[in-house]
């Protein structure tokens, strides 16, 4: 059934699981995300990034083809917009049909971030459609979007209560240490006592971006700490890779196949590590 994220990620908040949010790239991806949600009988917000550098879908694509899956899917399934800068881009995506909404103005001013995030807030009002925002900013590893910061800032916790108040956001990512794409320098040292004060000061479900490589620990930790979604995308595509080469494959079709078993994998497992 096609949500917005508003309810499944307030039930995950007062929990001590996250729900997985990988980005899809394609009709197959798409299916082999939503088929192993349906397999854990959990929801799954599954989005499309206006970030990537080459998109594979166009937005009109991505909107058809994401309401069509999610609604005749047994789960509940959230069609969300990754890291979207563009203003007119979120707005269409929205008209489009899709049910939460991501506007990334951490690169921004603050100022310039709650003006901007304000808009889309209004915008979505009376739509069915969530918001979700960042305060803070994470930076980037080794990459398949746009996404060219090296450095993360870590979210003020004063500024982000603020911030919420000043927007009227559903949900809000946070930065306590992850940056997006592969990390080259070892598994990262993330801020946990930010993450818990962080918790406790805010009333709306809190959102980790840069995820993949991570580490397990790490990402149990934030799950169980008050992360209500964790975003995911460089290690699930990895793992569709790893799968490819592994193929003994003698044709097309089956090999397509055996690489959507490898992003299925991936996220069996992070079903598994975020908890039930």
């Amino acid at each position: 059934m096609l949500v917005n994220s508003n309810e499944i990620l307030r039930q995950a908040s007062l929990s001590t699981y996250a729900i997985p949010s990988p980005d899809f790239f394609s009709q197959n991806s798409l299916k082999a995300y939503i088929e192993v949600a349906e397999e854990f009988n959990k929801p799954i917000i599954i989005a499309y990034s206006g970030n990537f550098k080459t998109n594979f879908l166009t937005l009109e694509d991505a909107a058809v083809i994401g309401r069509y899956y999610a609604e005749k899917a047994k789960v509940p399934v959230c069609l969300h917009i990754d890291h979207g800068y563009n203003l007119d881009f979120i707005k269409k995506a929205i008209d489009l049909g899709f049910t939460s909404v991501m506007i990334d103005g951490s690169n921004d001013s603050y100022d310039v971030n709650v003006k901007k995030t304000k808009e889309i807030v209004d915008y979505a009002k009376g739509k069915n459609v969530s918001v979700e925002a960042e305060i803070g900013h994470v930076g980037s590893g080794q990459n398949y979007e746009n996404e060219e910061e090296n450095d993360s800032i870590y979210t003020d916790v004063k500024e982000c209560i603020d911030f919420v108040e000043a927007t009227g956001i559903n949900s809000v990512a946070v930065s306590i240490g992850t940056a997006h794409g592969i990390y080259t320098g070892g598994t990262p040292k993330l801020n946990f006592k930010r993450l818990e004060e962080l918790k406790e000061a805010m009333d709306i479900p809190l959102v980790l971006h840069g995820s993949s490589s991570s580490g397990d620990a790490n990402l149990k930790k934030c799950a169980e700490l008050g992360i209500s979604k964790i975003n995911l995308f460089t290690d699930i595509v990895t793992g569709g890779y790893k799968e490819l080469k592994a193929s003994k494959a003698e044709n097309f079709i089956d090999m397509v196949a055996d690489g959507d078993e490898g992003l299925k994998k991936v996220l069996r497992h992070y079903y598994n590590l975020f908890g039930k």
